[in-house]
Formats: C-alpha cells, sequence, structure tokens
C-alpha cells in the first residue's frame, strides 16, 4: 500500500515538472523526459525513476534522476539462527526471513550522443535513501547505513519521437564506509 502511495506520488511530481516545463517552453517541443522501471542499480532491488535534462529541450547534458524503490534484507539475528539449529523454524518459508525497505534514489547526469539519434551514454551518480539500516545485497558490509551512494555508466535508447525506453549498465553501489559493490541495471520506461 505504501509503494503504491510513494509511486503516485512520484507520477504526480513527474507529470507537475512536465507541464511547467511545457509551459515555458517557446520553440519546438523536444522529447527529452522519461519515466522508466529499473531492476538492480541504486534502487536496490526495483524502483520508479523519473529521469530529465535541466536545459529545456534538450535530449543530451546535465539532468537528474528521482526515484523509489524497494528492497530487501535478509533477517537472521541469534535467536533465529538458534530456532533454526535446534530445527523449531522447520515450518517457516526461507522469506519470512526478510525485512523489506524502500529505497530513494536521486543523482545526477550527463548523456552524451547525437541529439538526432535515440541511443546515447550517460554518465553520472548520486545517493539512496534508506528507511532502515541494511547491508546490501548479502555482502558483509562493514558498517551499515541509512545511505548509499552510487556511480551510473548506462547505454539509454530513448527514441527521438517519444516511446518505449531501454537502458542498461553498470552502476557500483559505494556502501558508507567506502564499500564498493559491483551492480548492473536494466530499465524499460517510456520517453515524452
Amino acid at each position: 500500500m505504501a509503494m503504491k502511495r510513494l509511486l503516485s506520488l512520484l507520477a504526480i511530481v513527474g507529470l507537475l515538472t512536465t507541464v511547467n516545463q511545457s509551459l515555458s517552453a517557446q520553440n519546438e517541443s523536444v522529447v527529452d523526459k522519461q519515466i522508466y522501471v529499473e531492476w538492480g542499480g541504486p534502487g536496490v532491488v526495483l524502483s520508479a525513476n523519473f529521469d530529465a535534462r535541466f536545459k529545456l529541450n534538450s535530449r543530451l547534458g546535465l539532468g537528474y534522476k528521482l526515484g523509489v524503490g524497494y528492497g530487501t534484507e535478509k533477517f537472521d539475528d541469534s535467536w533465529v539462527r538458534f530456532l533454526k539449529m535446534v530445527d523449531i523454524l522447520y515450518f517457516l518459508k526461507e522469506s519470512e526471513f526478510e525485512r523489506p525497505f524502500y529505497t530513494f534514489p536521486m543523482g545526477l547526469n550527463y548523456a552524451f550522443g547525437n541529439p538526432n539519434k535515440a541511443s546515447s551514454f550517460e554518465v553520472g551518480g548520486g545517493v539512496t535513501l534508506l528507511t532502515r539500516r541494511v547491508s546490501l545485497y548479502y555482502y558483509e558490509m562493514k558498517k551499515p547505513g541509512y545511505m548509499i551512494g552510487f556511480l551510473s555508466f548506462m547505454y539509454r535508447i530513448m527514441p527521438v519521437q517519444g516511446n518505449f525506453s531501454f537502458r542498461a549498465g553498470f552502476t557500483p553501489i559505494i556502501g558508507t564506509s567506502g564499500d564498493l559493490f559491483p551492480m548492473g541495471a536494466i530499465g524499460i520506461g517510456y520517453t515524452f
């Protein structure tokens, strides 16, 4: 239920931003914004994102990304380990030992390429706020925290006339103590 509210809020913010930019544009409109769903990357497991350029009517250059995501963390404290050891929890599913958390990725990026072609390359970075202190991706993070950093090196396909978009790339995660974890991301969405 909370995820639906967050996704609705993200859609409203994206719509208001689009309307505001459309009203202030003086020359021919260019398809420069996208809403997409991304697996992996800075949203952790799954996220809904809005991406746009700061310069109006430009498909390339400096831009930003805002999103809301979802993830789970294995929950295995000493009491649960003891109960597993004495085989009291044999009837419970493994998924019952996972705790959900929400993520809020935000960052800056720069898109390179030919403005008349659908494909471009994005380089960027930012932070992801987490609703709980977690150790991500089952890695042994030295210091779990409420915030992680990320870098992004993405190949993007955004049709010039607008339509469905695709993105894929390498998005390493930076832990709170400077740990660097390799991560990839793939996303599909709509460009407008």
